[in-house]
């Protein structure tokens, strides 16, 4: 039988309850298994066609699960959920200067152009498209190392260029450039 033959409810019923407790040992709530399962299934159903071969339905579909795992993950340790009911006022209050809080995106993109291609792109495809390190070497057509090495590289290039940039006043917003009639 062929991938074409396998029709989504037959794959939900051969799959499902694994996936489930795959998701559930990984997220330890049952809500978020739930999420994760559908959302895996939601990937079979608009990508799973372009799978040739049968035999890695089982394999693509942990894969998928984990990876929805890992993007959930990551994107709760970017924007914590938080009920403001359970904050207490310390958290409320203004954060303390730093960088990060002096920079907009739009001069972190002003910033991240002045560094060069070949540190810039790994660094644009990593942080803004998320692709994972072997993604980035099959585009760039790098080992692995190789991006990784460019990704260290280009954060701390990055890192001079807004600390210099701050310091000196010439990273400024582009809204700000605007309305102040700067180039």
């Amino acid at each position: 039988m062929g991938v074409d033959e396998l029709s989504f409810e037959q794959l939900v019923d051969s799959h499902y309850e694994s996936l489930y407790r795959f998701a559930l040992s990984l997220t330890r709530r049952e809500a978020d298994a739930l999420d994760i399962t559908q959302q895996t299934f939601y990937r079979w159903a608009t990508k799973g066609g372009q799978l040739r071969n049968f035999t890695k339905v089982k394999s693509w579909l942990f894969t998928t699960l984990h990876r929805e795992f890992l993007a959930i993950r990551r994107h709760e340790g970017r924007y914590p959920h938080l009920e403001i009911s359970e904050v207490g006022e310390e958290k409320l209050a203004p954060a303390p200067f730093s960088v990060a809080n002096k920079i907009d995106g739009e001069s972190l993109i002003q910033a991240l152009y002045q560094i060069d291609e070949l540190y810039r792109v790994p660094l644009v495809l990593f942080y803004l498209e998320n692709h994972s390190y072997r993604d980035i070497a099959e585009v760039l057509d790098l080992p692995a190392g190789t991006v990784m090495s460019r990704l260290s590289r280009g954060k701390e290039l990055l890192r001079q260029v807004i600390s210099q940039g701050i310091t000196s006043g010439k990273i400024v917003s582009l809204r700000t450039a605007d309305t102040q009639g700067l180039p």
